[in-house]
């Protein structure tokens, strides 16, 4: 199964004349690699797939070879262009300027070799994009999968993608939910935490982001200060240092802290986060109890409901250019706020019997926002709330 909607960007784009170096970046296990290869294998020309897996961090020389590579293909098949191809790229040392040498070689010589770079870790490739190669890319973003893709693929239930997340490779495990978890926390968030973050920079206190991640999952759809957080590690550290570490997590497809909703930019900033999950399974493993335990308990469902929602709203961040929010004033809340193109909408998530809406009437009245919506039994179905498109909305 691949990203059907990625499959045909990444397509186009390379089908396109050579004007700029395509980046692929998203998290781990979410089809990058899948999707591209069959994209070259769809193609009518040829090309060059590498990964940097298992290649030495200080060996930027690996990089050279495999564009000589791709140039001997280019001459010794007589074709007009060949399409290089490296995975993981933001595991080799200085690659950014490498590519960039590499590149601009080969627009001197007129020689036609397109450039596809895929990453995990967002953070890290978008420096060396900013640093070296401004004005000679392009950026694919993908993410992890979302309820429609789920359902058209796997044949998923609104209530397994709440509960089990969009991870492809581990849709065939759900049946047996202890396999599915050790899935989850062994090849994704593990793997995610020591390759893409530990591995790849400088962390003082491994230990302390690992248990930053475990709380902010547990948390995710709460409003909490990073000084509790920062209690809760028995630490003698500071928010700097966890602001830092939840970037990272950020960055790898893990965790992020959604801002409060603010007309003034510095109260943005300042604000308390509410901890959000990138992806719900994460808090589903983490939380102790199975599939049909969770079903069972209307308040916990609730919040694993809402969470499914900010994992969508984050993706519509991603790939549409959504700004996501929370409000408070006092005892009010609102959910989510989301913007786009200069538009404000609200949006309250009721899954259960409790269908209030002082928040969001206290909301539209202060922010004067364009619209509110609810979301739950009274308002529009949660499960078809996950299938919209957030842009949409507006």
């Amino acid at each position: 199964m691949i990203k059907k909607e990625e499959f045909y960007i990444i397509k186009k784009r390379v089908e396109e004349e050579r004007k700029f170096i395509q980046v692929i970046m998203g998290p781990r296990q979410v089809g990058k690699t899948t999707t591209v290869r069959q994209v070259m294998q769809n193609l009518d020309r040829p090309f060059h797939f590498v990964a940097a897996d298992g290649v030495a961090n200080s060996n930027f020389l690996w990089i050279e070879q495999q564009w000589e590579t791709a140039r001997f293909i280019l001459k010794n098949q007589n074709a007009t262009e060949c399409i290089l191809v490296i995975d993981e790229i933001q595991k080799i040392d200085n690659w950014a300027e490498i590519v960039k040498a590499e590149w601009d070689r080969d627009t001197l010589n007129g020689l036609n070799i397109k450039v596809v770079l895929l990453g995990s870790a967002r953070l890290l490739l978008q420096a060396g994009l900013s640093e070296s190669l401004a004005g000679r890319f392009e950026i694919i973003q993908m993410t992890h999968w979302s309820f429609s893709e789920m359902q058209q693929a796997f044949d998923f239930t609104a209530e397994e993608f709440v509960w089990f997340g969009g991870y492809p490779g581990a849709a065939t495990l759900i049946e047996e939910e202890d396999r599915w978890r050790d899935y989850i926390l062994n090849s994704i968030m593990e793997t995610t935490i020591s390759k893409d973050i530990l591995m790849l920079t400088r962390i003082d206190k491994p230990a302390i982001l690992r248990r930053l991640f475990e709380l902010g999952a547990n948390y995710s759809g709460q409003i909490v200060s990073l000084t509790k957080i920062l209690g809760q590690l028995q630490d003698v550290g500071n928010t700097t240092t966890l602001s830092h570490y939840v970037n990272l997590l950020d960055s790898a497809g893990l965790l992020c802290g959604i801002e409060r909703y603010s007309t003034e930019m510095i109260r943005k900033r300042a604000s308390i986060p509410k901890w959000q999950v990138q992806n719900s399974a994460f808090s589903s493993v983490l939380s102790g109890l199975g599939f049909q335990g969770a079903l069972g308990k209307p308040e916990i469902w609730g919040r694993h409901v809402e969470t499914a929602i900010g994992v969508h709203l984050a993706r519509a961040s991603r790939l549409q250019g959504v700004k996501v929010y929370y409000w408070r004033e006092g005892n009010f809340e609102v959910d989510f706020v989301i913007q786009y193109r200069n538009k404000t909408l609200g949006l309250e998530v009721k899954s259960g019997k409790t269908q209030s809406s002082k928040g969001i009437l206290k909301f539209k009245h202060q922010v004067k926002a364009d619209k509110v919506l609810l979301i739950g039994n009274s308002g529009i179905p949660w499960h078809d709330f996950l299938k919209a498109e957030i842009k949409d909305l507006f």
